[in-house]
Formats: structure tokens, sequence, C-alpha cells
């Protein structure tokens, strides 16, 4: 089947682009560097003098454009099969991933840490008008015949990826028998590696009269696509290192902040289930307050991005076929499109893409032993600057998490409920080391969800155990420790 501008980039282009999204340790006196991403200030209040994430990758995605059947994460692969949903409604994609790499933390004493590392991330949401879709349609005036009452159909797709090298600090700001506050900030210098958006406008259609089938004449058309310069210097003649080497060498820098607090109450009496020594760092209640990615990245265009205004008159829905029933690459898609358009121009400079800018408000409640609930609320503040700039999105919005976690072991079953109106209900497990979890649980128990949810996976190391030292030697603010544990 044939798809031109219309009805491509309505159904199509949502997927083309690909947070900190551990929940089931968001507010753990645990989560160590894993926390950092979440509250800058939660990486001093941790038992741990130190701990090490060697790698760690999350990934979580929602859509409602198309639907993956028979298949879940139990089932045989070849049983698989998608399709395009043919409801008449609005089409929305989000899809996020973090990937990170030697993310460590030290505890300068009790009261000061610090923590660094690399990550990668990546944003990409979609967003499109009404429109229906059916998946015996051959041509774009069979498309506008079943939309006639969603014109002007209108499409939007933002993405922004990018490497971060960061570092943070934490401190106690006051400490009595009541009450704990703790502060931390982090700095992060970014290069956006792959970023691009899309937006089609204005369009509508005017009926052909005479013809056995419906036809259309297309009016007033807009279109705007961009996308990073550095994938113009990948080249299939040079070595794979050689081509890494240039895509990051001609990525755009830029600079990003984290910063947060977190308040605890205390209550008198031993509660830790697994170490008399972990009292200093027990609470009933821990309250966090952070605001995260507050910053932007910024892309050079491609001198393959495209500003297409003014449809010639007299284009009909048939050219669309004609142009782009047989593209080959995006210099053959930007030569067709300019056969349609009186004006085309091509951008230059750079486009900035804000990240993901968020309020993030973490409840951590203590029940008993080791038990614990943690409740979070996430509120997306990049929409304050407007639909004139461009900007990214978290899905996340309400994660209720019981848990019950010890040093070496944990069960999660976080509740989440997002952006996208999606209710999900997950589950992670520690295991000394490792962290492993999914987003939706779904995956295991339908054979319909595989588009909705994710997962993550992360290696943690941390202190092996304890010395023993003399009674002088315990008024120590750190512990020691003998080898890592894997």
């Amino acid at each position: 089947m044939r798809y031109h501008l219309l009805s491509a980039l309505c159904c199509m282009i949502s997927m083309a682009g690909t947070g900190q999204n551990y929940h089931a340790v968001n507010g753990s006196n645990y989560a160590g560097s894993l926390g950092t991403g979440n509250n800058p200030a939660s990486i001093v209040n941790t038992p741990w003098p130190w701990d090490l994430t060697v790698f760690g990758v999350q990934a979580k995605a929602t859509t409602n454009i198309f639907t993956v059947r028979n298949y879940s994460l139990i089932t045989p692969p070849g049983d698989a099969r998608y399709q395009i949903n043919p409801k008449n409604e609005e089409r929305y994609a989000n899809v996020n991933f973090n990937i990170n790499l030697l993310n460590a933390r030290y505890s300068i004493n009790r009261k000061n840490a610090v923590a660094a590392g690399i990550n990668i991330r990546g944003y990409t949401r979609n967003k499109t008008s009404r429109f229906a879709y059916l998946d015996t349609l051959h041509n774009v005036d069979q498309f506008l015949t079943i939309n006639q009452g969603n014109i002007p159909l209108s499409n939007d797709v933002i993405s922004s990826n990018w490497i971060e090298v960061y570092g943070s600090y934490a401190r106690t700001i006051w400490d009595n028998d009541q009450s704990r506050l703790n502060a931390g900030i982090t700095v992060k210098v970014t290069r956006g590696l792959a970023g691009g958006y899309s937006n089609l406008v204005s369009g509508t259609v005017t009926p052909i009269p005479g013809g056995p089938e419906p036809q259309y004449q297309v009016n007033g058309l807009e279109a705007f696509y961009a996308y990073s310069a550095n994938f113009d210097k990948w080249d299939n003649d040079l070595s794979q290192s050689t081509n890494i080497r240039n895509f990051i060498g001609n990525a755009q820098g830029g600079i990003s902040l984290d910063a947060g607090l977190e308040f605890l109450v205390k209550e008198g009496g031993l509660r830790s289930f697994n170490d008399s020594d972990d009292e200093y760092w027990d609470y009933t209640w821990k309250i966090g307050l952070s605001v995260l990615d507050i910053g932007y990245n910024q892309y050079r265009y491609s001198s393959n991005s495209r500003i297409l205004r003014t449809l010639k008159s007299g284009v009909a829905a048939t050219d669309f076929d004609q142009k782009f029933g047989t593209v080959n690459g995006i210099r053959g898609f930007n030569d067709s499109a300019a056969t349609l358009f009186n004006n085309v121009r091509i951008p230059s400079g750079v486009f900035q893409v804000i990240n993901p800018t968020r309020a993030v408000l973490n409840v951590d409640r203590f029940i008993t032993q080791a038990f614990y609930v943690n409740g979070e609320i996430s509120l997306n503040l990049t929409p304050l600057v407007g639909d004139r700039r461009l900007y990214t999105k978290e899905m996340n919005f309400i994660t209720i998490t019981p848990r019950w976690e010890t040093r070496k072991f944990g069960f999660y079953l976080p509740a989440q409920f997002n952006y996208e109106k999606k209710f999900w209900i997950g589950a992670a497990v520690k295991a000394g080391p490792v962290l492993f979890g999914l987003h939706n649980l779904a995956y295991i128990f339908t054979k319909n969800n595989l588009q909705n949810g994710g997962g993550y996976l992360a290696l943690v190391i941390k202190p092996g155990k304890k010395k023993e030292v003399s009674k002088g030697k315990r008024d120590r603010k750190l512990r020691q420790y003998d080898c890592p544990v894997w």
C-alpha cells in the first residue's frame, strides 16, 4: 500500500524517532546512585558509603496508533501481529529511554555526598488530530473520504536525544531528634545527539465532481520537518568508529540542572529490619520535592530539513499518490515536495528542544519492619512555555509503590497512572546487585499490550560485609567495608 504526505504523516511518522524511571526504588534509602535522577538530595540519606551503577537501562512507551496482538513475553514471537487502530480518534505516541553508565555515588561523611556519571537519554512525543484509518485503504482519496468530518488534519512530532555528563552534590542542612533536611543539586553538561520535529497544518479539501470514485483537491496545506545535521555526517564508506566519532563530534553542546530537597520526620526507637546500624537513616515520613531537567538541547539543522508553504493551485490528492508513491530516501522526498509547493525554504542555524522539565513530589511512608509505601506526583512544566516552542514531556503523572526492601533484597509493586490516562500495575525485584522491573505486568498476562509499558534493568555494586571495629572507632561517621558485593 502506498502512502502520501497526508496519510503518512498522520499514521506513520509518529514512530520514526524515539528519564529516569526506576519507579521501584524512588524514595528508597537504598536507591543510591539510581536515585540521583529523581532527586539529587536523596544521595546523602543512604547507609552505603558508596555505590556504583555499572549499567542501567530503562525504556517506556505508550501509543494508541497501533496494537500488537497475539503476543506476550511468554508466548512465541512468531505469533505476533500488529494492527493500526481503526478508531476515529486523536492519536498519540510517547517514548522515553535512559541508559546509565558508571553512575557513582560517594558519601564524604554522613552529611555530605557527591555523585557523578554518564547518561544517554531520549524523549519523543507525537500528537495528531482526530482521524480514522482502515487497512483496506489504497490511495489518498479513500483516506480523505472516510475523514471528511476530521478536516483539517494536523500532526506534531518532537524528538530529543542526548548524552549528558553530570555531577551532583547533596548535604544535610539541619538535623535534630525530630527531623532532618537534605538539599542537593545536579549540573549536567550535554550534547544533543539526535533531534527533530515535524508539523502538518492547515490542510483543507474540496470535492472534485464527475469522477466514478470520490476525488479531492487539496488546499492550503503547510508542512515543516527538520532533523539534526550530524546525521548528514554518516558515510557508509567510512568505518563505524569514524562515523560514531563524527556523529558525536558534530553534536551541539548544552547544560541543564536538577535541584531537590528531602525532609525526614523521625520517630524514636529502632525500626530497621536488617541492621541496627541503619537507625541513623530511619524515618517515619520522608518528603521529597525536586525540579528536574531545567534546560534544553540544541541541534543544527540538516540541509535536508524543509519548510513547505503555499501549496500550488489545482493539486489533487492523486498528485500526492504519484509524487510520493515511489519515493526513495529523504532527498527524493524533498524533490517530490518541491514540485507541489510554491514556497520551499531550507532552515539554517540551530533549533532548540526544551528538556522535560518537571516538578516531582515524592512522599515515602515507613509502615513496619521492611515495609514502605511510596507516592509520587510528577507535574510537567514545559507546556508553560507555549506552543511556539519545541519541548518534550515526561509521561509520568501519579505513581504509588508498596515495597518490601532490605539491603540485599526487595520486592516492589508500582502502580502508575500516566498523562495519557493509562493505568499500569508493574513489578520489580532486587536481588543483591541486580534490579529488574516491568512497568506493566500486562506484558505477561495479556496479548495486546506490548505497545504500552516497558521495563528496566540495573547492575549496582555496593560495599560488602562490615569489618569489625573497636568500640573507640564506632563513632566514626562512615563504617569500614570489605570488597564490593556483586
